[in-house]
């Protein structure tokens, strides 16, 4: 067997030298690599509604609407180039895409999802993945208005989304509390008014909501709800809102698997459009 002698180092445990080879493996990796390494997705994959299936679950699919419901999709940067005139044909009239996420990350499909979808005829928006563990709400609202964001009064273009749901690379309300979360919030819907003139519209599950603001509810008045819930009904809505704008309904539609319903028939849309 080896002997130590006087000053030789000790034979190091195996699991003891695995974990200073991941530890500086991890310092050398890109951060979305790093991210992937630990078990959480790559930063800046995170799209809208990514974490309701693992929450929420799905139960069904929507029943009949006593109200006229208007088609709608959500894209995002892993869906790729999108078959815009594939979903026109089956019915879809309004188009959201992810344009930014926190302050680190656009969209590299960007161009072809948001004019793609404004060149077939619909009525489109983009959205903004929100990452409060990061950067102020503040400055996020800026950098989504600076990267596609923003909104103009052609009645083609929709205001702005705050994505805000489960965090997908970590803890679920991204270490805040919940005074935390809804000042974290109101930073973003604040700037964002004052950059385009529009309120924006949140989306969110009402199990996210009531767990990481304490199911507040005073930006109902002013701010548009956009509901996840993948089920025969929207459910229970967060404090505050009586009604829908929005409802993501299912994250395996047909053509690009996330679908929506807008509460209201197309001219309905276009007055969220027009403001």
């Amino acid at each position: 067997m080896p002997v130590l002698r006087p000053g030789s180092p000790r034979p190091r445990p195996l699991a003891v030298l695995v974990t200073a080879l991941l530890a500086a493996l991890s310092l050398a990796l890109p951060l979305g690599t790093a991210q992937a390494a630990a078990g959480h997705p790559a930063r800046g994959s995170a799209h809208m509604g990514m974490g309701v299936l693992a929450h929420d679950g799905a139960d069904g699919a929507p029943a009949p609407a006593l109200v006229t419901q208007t088609e709608g999709v959500d894209v995002s940067g892993y869906q790729g180039n999108v078959a815009w005139t594939t979903l026109w044909n089956s019915g879809v009239r309004w188009a959201y895409t992810k344009a930014t996420e926190g302050t680190y990350y656009t969209n590299p499909y960007f161009a072809q999802q948001y004019n793609g979808s404004y060149n077939v005829g619909m009525i489109r928006g983009a959205y903004h993945f929100a990452t409060p563990d990061t950067t102020s709400g503040a400055i996020q609202a800026n950098y989504f208005v600076d990267h596609g964001g923003g909104w103009s009064g052609d009645g083609k273009t929709l205001p702005g989304v705050l994505d805000i749901e489960w965090n997908p690379y970590g803890a679920a309300c991204y270490g805040k509390s919940a005074s935390g979360m809804v000042g974290w919030i109101a930073d973003f819907l604040n700037t964002y008014k004052s950059r385009t003139g529009r309120d924006a519209v949140i989306y969110t599950a009402t199990s996210w909501w009531t767990q990481c603001t304490g199911n507040y509810g005073g930006f109902a008045a002013s701010n548009p709800l956009w509901i996840a819930r993948y089920a025969s009904d929207p459910g229970t809505l967060p404090a505050g809102w009586s009604y829908y704008t929005m409802w993501q309904y299912t994250s395996s539609g047909p053509t690009v698997g996330d679908h929506d319903k807008f509460n209201g028939a197309l001219d309905r849309v276009q007055a969220l459009a027009n403001g």
